[in-house]
């Protein structure tokens, strides 16, 4: 008894001293991280490299993912804690509007002197605060997409990590490994600034449709019942029937799935006796995220199949895998379906509006025709999907 109690002795102690050592090994880290974009008023040469290629991306593989994205002139804007820039709009006029609000915001863009963005003039505003956000937004009569620099999301999301952090865990919390798991690398950027450019196309072909989806969240966000133990079990028994509809590769399997999701999913809703605004809401948050989540994952997908040849520039990016990490990426999404029942906010909308769409691209080849008229949501669609297929 003696030598045992000495071993698991050895063996605490062990372990506190490798988590001493793992907590220094963090600090340290820590140290040596940036908390300033390294240029502010300017686009890096890295971030004119995203840029480019997220637009080649689109412009390559964007009517694979949906007809006609592709070729839709759609104008970024990617901005730091200082400075905003706006690429592939020529003389633009001032700041921008935020939707659905539609509050004017900023000032006048200024051409940013002795620099081009693929050959081109670009543009630069001083922030007083307020950003354009990671989402859409109008300039003039266009839509653009909008997201922070590589640098600068990764910055913003430490520092909130650190400020809901208790005190003495701030200096030794591994921020690079867990911002990592967040937004990996220019990969998963790239196919992030694609999210928000499937928004601009929203607006373009719906633009009531995705202002009413988005002041749905405003509107209805804090009424809906997400800590309902019940709503979230059966929330738990939805995300998995989607999650193994998406791992089936037989149609009938698929189909029974689906079909049981539906049944499970209108049983959810009457026993939580869920108002038809907060049933709209459901509806609303996985059309607008859902498809762009589905948009981001599946250029991803089409780039990895090995037809696809990124810019030049872009392989020399320290953080790029050339999309051959998507299976990676997508084992992820579907581990993660069984952790959204107890998400609170619309993060679960993300991933069953996503999971439909993929699921209609096996079930419903003219989905896409359909999907963006007024009324028309994607799970009315799986319905009659499952109904003509019956």
């Amino acid at each position: 008894m003696k030598r045992i109690q000495k071993f698991i002795n050895i063996v605490i102690f062990s372990l506190m001293g490798l988590c001493v050592v793992l907590l220094a090994f963090s600090a340290l880290d820590n140290l040596t991280l940036p908390y300033r974009s390294a240029s502010v008023d300017v686009l890096s040469a890295a971030d004119k490299t995203r840029l480019a290629e997220t637009q080649h991306l689109r412009q390559n593989l964007g009517d694979e993912v949906w007809p006609g994205w592709g070729q839709t002139d759609i104008p970024m804007i990617v901005y730091n804690e200082e400075s905003a820039f706006l690429v592939g709009f020529f003389n633009p006029p001032e700041g921008w509007v935020n939707v659905p609000a539609g509050i004017q915001h900023g000032q006048g863009w200024e051409p940013v002197a002795d620099e081009t963005f693929m050959g081109e003039q670009y543009y630069r505003q001083r922030l007083d605060g307020i950003t354009p956000e990671a989402f859409t937004v109008m300039v003039g009569e266009r839509w653009v997409c909008s997201l922070p620099t590589f640098d600068w999301m990764q910055i913003s999301l430490r520092q909130s990590i650190r400020d809901d952090l208790p005190s003495f865990l701030q200096p030794v919390f591994p921020y690079r490994l867990f911002i990592r798991q967040l937004v990996g690398g220019d990969d998963q950027y790239i196919s992030l600034n694609v999210h928000e450019c499937f928004h601009a196309y929203q607006g373009l072909l719906a633009a009531g449709k995705l202002a009413a989806a988005e002041n749905s969240n405003i509107q209805y966000e804090s009424q809906y019942p997400w800590e309902n133990e019940a709503l979230q079990t059966d929330w738990q028994t939805e995300l998995a029937l989607l999650a193994d509809a998406l791992r089936m590769t037989d149609q009938d399997q698929s189909l029974e799935l689906v079909r049981r999701f539906l049944e499970v999913r209108a049983a959810r809703r009457d026993s939580a006796n869920l108002s038809p605004e907060l049933i709209a809401y459901e509806q609303k948050r996985e059309w607008l995220e859902g498809l762009a989540r589905y948009a981001e994952l599946e250029i991803w997908h089409q780039a990895s199949l090995g037809k696809y040849i990124p810019t030049p520039e872009s392989v020399l990016l320290s953080d790029f895998e050339e999309y051959g990490n998507f299976d990676q990426r997508w084992s992820r999404e579907l581990d993660q379906f069984s952790r959204m029942a107890g998400d609170e906010g619309d993060g679960r909308f993300y991933y069953t509006g996503m999971a439909q769409a993929y699921l209609l691209d096996r079930l419903m080849s003219d989905w896409k025709s359909h999907v963006f008229n007024e009324y028309i949501w994607l799970d009315d669609l799986l319905t009659t999907a499952v109904q003509s297929l019956e």
